[in-house]
Parts: C-alpha cells; structure tokens; sequence
C-alpha cells in the first residue's frame, strides 16, 4: 500500500499509456491480418504527419533519451556534436533516400529490404542478397534491441524500484503484444503518437536541472567549477564546457557516424518509406521530420551534462561510471510524481517505438525473406508465422538484457556499423547507380560485416591507441569499395534495360 501511495501517479499515467498502446493493436487487429500487404506495410495509406512523427521516434529510441543523454553526463556538453551528426544523416536519409526508396518500392512491389534487394537487382545473386541481408537484420537488431530493453529497465528500477529482470520482460512483452496484433498499422500510429510524446518529454527533461538548481546562472556555475571527477579519476574543472575536454573529437565523430550511417542504413527507418501515401505526404515529412529530430537532441544530448548541476560529489562519481542510470537519477532527485510520470511515459515511448519497428522487422524478414523462399507460404500463413517469429525472438532479446555485454552506446553503435557496412552501399547503389550489380551488393555486405566483425574483435580493443577508432570506419569504407569495384567488374550480372528504365523512372512516384 506504502509503494502505491508514493507512486501512484506515475502508475496511473504508465497504465493510461499502455491502455492506449494495446487498443491501437486491437483496432487495427482485423485490418493488419487481411493480408501480407496490410500486415508489412499498412497498405501503402499512411499519411506525411503521421510519417513524420513516427519517423521521428523511431530514428531516436531509449537508447537516445537514456544512453546517449547519459554519457553526456562522462562526455560533457560535446556530446551535443553527436545529435548535430543524428541531425544532418536525418536530412540525409528524407533528401537522399526517401523519395527514391518509396519510389521504387511501390513500382517494384517490395514490402521488405531484403526482398527490394532480390526485385531490384535481379541478378544470379538475387537469393543470396536477399538470405543474407536478411541474416544480418537478425543478427544486428539483437543488439539494438537488448540496448533499448536494457535502457527502460534500469529506467524502472531507478524510478519504480521494479527489478532489472522484470523491467526488460516488461517494456518488451507489451511492445511485442500491441506489434503482434497490429502489424505496421499499429506500429506506425503508435509512432505517431509516441513521437509526439517524445518531443514534448525532450523540453521537460532540458528544464529539470535549470528548474532543480534555479535557473541559467546556477547551472553553468555549477558545472563549470565542478569538484568531480571524470571517468579517467581526474577533476573534471571547466571539461564541461570546454570543447572535447573529456572525450575525444575523434570518438565523437566515430559514435556520431555510427549512429547515423545507421539510421539511414537500417531497415526499420528504410521501411518507413514503404508506407507513405503520396508525394505530397513525402515533402511535408522530409520539413517536418529533421525539424523535430534537431530541437529533441539539442535538449537530450545536453541534459546529461547538466546533471552534473544536480549530483553530490559522490553521486557524480557512481554516474560517470554508470551512465545508463543517469536520467533515472535525474528524475528520481527532482522527486515530482508527474514530472516523472510524464517523462517516464515519454522515455517508455521512445522505448517502444524502436522496440515495434525492429520486432516486426524481425518477424517479415525471418519469414518472408528465408523462410518463404525456402519453403512457400500462403499469405495467412506468412502473417501468422510472422507472429510466432517476433515473440520467439522477443524471448531471446529479454534473456541476453538480463546479462548484456555492453552498455547502450556501444551496443547501439556496433548494431549501426553492422547496418551501415551491410546495407549502405547496396541501397544507395540500388537507388542510384544504374551500373550496381547483384554481385558487387552481395559481396559488399559479406566483405563489409568482415571488415566490422574483424576490426572490433582484433583491433579496436586489442591494439594500444586505437578504442577512438570505431569500426564504422573499417566496415563502411570497405563496404563502398567493395561495391563500386566489383559492380564494375560484374557488368554481365546487370538486369535488363527495361527493368532498370522501370526502376529509375522516377517521375512516375506517386
């Protein structure tokens, strides 16, 4: 009774939250299960604001709002650079990729990545591509998957005291829940929604430690002349304030890259694509989009720093060495039920956004694009052994949360430099290059993933001078060379003139 009456009001709004989450599932249940088209891709029918929002929360997740806003806390004001990078690949992806991807997609009847590199390419590699791009998504996406279950249950455990183990089965049964009974129509709208959240909770959490300390002045005092220390044990002084103090420019911009490069490579981003309604819906979103994006990671990158303002000595020194606690600290210290409840909602919803899109994308990919090419399935089939997939594989992402093998900035990071060596050039390539090949996409991706496997396990961490250098250099630079150079020594594997005049009409996109 003593633990409902000092938390009562953060329940009643995670309640009302969830409530909400699960009746979009289940009004959306009949429409997503009427065929394959319907459960993948919510017909094509979504339109530009809802796009923009939902691209919006899914481009930036738990791990943003609580990892990346956490290591700000070891990183100082710099970090902010981080969200500048997340920012440009943003405008990036909507400019570059967008209007192509939709494009393309819809002429090509495409409902998954995998299955756009088989259409497109149409080469004697096209089963390949489409198996192993398929194997990289399951392998990748676990990653990023046990970095946001990982954020939202120590999220709980800081804020209800609910334990680690719970909190992950938690965050993930109910997003793979309202994702199983939805499809894409419940995960977008829940998007929608969620992005909309997520923005307002981003100017919340930037206030708190002004409105903590008492305004501008207190705040810059206090994380200027700090006693602190830094994760290497020295006083931390200005660091704060002054540019790459206490990490390099160097591992910011590897983080940075590997993130965004991620973002525009990952399919749970890509697919949003797939859903727009026409090209007017497209243009609204490629404004409105990096708008929302760039102020919410201005406010998130900063935050973790300024708790700096709100910390003891001996506070500080606990959170710089564990980061992922740090916005749970922040709200756990400001001790306002609904400033909590809110911010918690807001934080579940960046959680569940991502955690939505990649569980689905799991379940068509192991199913449409392996299974299926294996062994054909009718579309009932498909839908409901798509269904089977994501809790099976939800159930592996709860059982490695409980015992990660890294924080969530790295996690988040290596799942981007696999996305980025894997698909980057294959998709530009595709989007853009009438001369890419099935054979230079293919051997890109397998050459690519060496190459990032490799330089973590063998170089980043086992070479003096050399954990600043992210394996989103190795990976994605050999990823690119490797598809220019062998597309072009593979021009007999080119489809045919009319297929690529198909594909590349783009004045036809709706």
């Amino acid at each position: 009774m003593e633990y409902i009456q000092q938390h009562w009001a953060i329940l009643v709004i995670m309640v009302i939250y969830t409530v909400f989450c699960l009746g979009i599932g289940q009004w959306f249940k009949k429409r997503a299960a009427r065929s394959v088209d319907d459960f993948y891709v919510a017909k094509r029918t979504i339109p530009g604001w809802a796009i923009a929002l939902a691209f919006f929360s899914t481009f930036i997740s738990t791990n943003t709002y609580i990892g990346q806003a956490g290591y700000s806390f070891r990183a100082g004001l710099s970090w902010v650079w981080v969200g500048v990078f997340w920012t440009f690949f943003c405008m990036i992806s909507w400019l570059v990729m967008g209007p192509r991807m939709r494009s393309q997609t819809a002429k090509l009847k495409s409902l998954t990545i995998p299955d756009y590199f088989d259409f497109r390419y149409k080469s004697s590699y096209s089963r390949a591509i489409r198996i192993f791009s398929a194997v990289i998504i399951l392998f990748a996406t676990v990653w990023y998957m046990v970095a946001i279950a990982k954020g939202c249950a120590h999220l709980l455990q800081s804020t209800l005291q609910i334990p680690y183990a719970w909190g992950a089965f938690l965050i993930v049964f109910i997003t793979t829940l309202y994702s199983v009974m939805g499809g894409m129509y419940s995960v977008l709208w829940t998007d929608a929604v969620q992005g909309a959240i997520m923005f307002v909770v981003a100017l919340i959490m930037i206030a708190i430690p002004f409105a903590f300390v008492g305004g501008w002045e207190p705040v810059m005092q206090s994380i200027t002349y700090t006693t602190h220390v830094s994760a290497r044990g020295a006083p931390i002084g200005d660091g704060l304030v002054i540019f790459c103090a206490l990490v390099s420019f160097l591992y910011i911009t590897s983080i940075g890259l590997s993130v965004g490069m991620k973002q525009i490579s990952e399919p749970r981003c890509l697919i949003r694509f797939y859903s727009v309604d026409n090209a007017k819906s497209m243009k609204f979103a490629m404004i409105a989009t990096p708008i929302l994006l760039g102020v919410s990671l201005i406010c998130v990158f900063s935050v973790g720093a300024l708790v700096h303002g709100m910390a003891t000595p001996q506070e500080a020194a606990y959170l710089v060495k564990n980061t992922d606690e740090v916005i749970g600290f922040m709200l756990a210290k400001m001790n306002n039920p609904w400033i909590t409840g809110v911010c918690m909602a807001g934080l579940f919803a960046a959680g569940m956004s991502s955690l939505a899109s990649v569980i689905l994308i799991v379940g068509t990919a192991f199913i449409g694009d392996i299974w299926n090419l294996v062994r054909p399935l009718s579309q009932q089939q498909m839908v409901s052994y798509t269904k089977w997939l994501m809790w099976l594989y939800s159930a592996i992402v709860v059982a490695i949360t409980i015992y990660p093998p890294a924080g969530i900035v790295e996690l988040t990071a290596f799942s981007g430099a696999v996305f980025a060596a894997g698909f980057f050039p294959a998709v530009y390539g595709g989007l853009y290059w009438r001369w890419g090949t099935g054979t230079g996409a293919f051997w890109s991706m397998v050459i690519g993933i060496v190459a990032t496997v490799g330089w973590r396990l063998f170089v980043r961490f086992s070479v003096p001078g050399m954990r600043d250098y992210h394996e989103i250099f190795a990976g994605f630079i050999v990823s690119i060379v490797a598809y220019v150079v062998i597309s072009l020594l593979s021009q007999g594997d080119r489809p045919s003139e009319e297929h690529l005049d198909h594909v590349f009409h783009t004045n036809q996109a709706k």
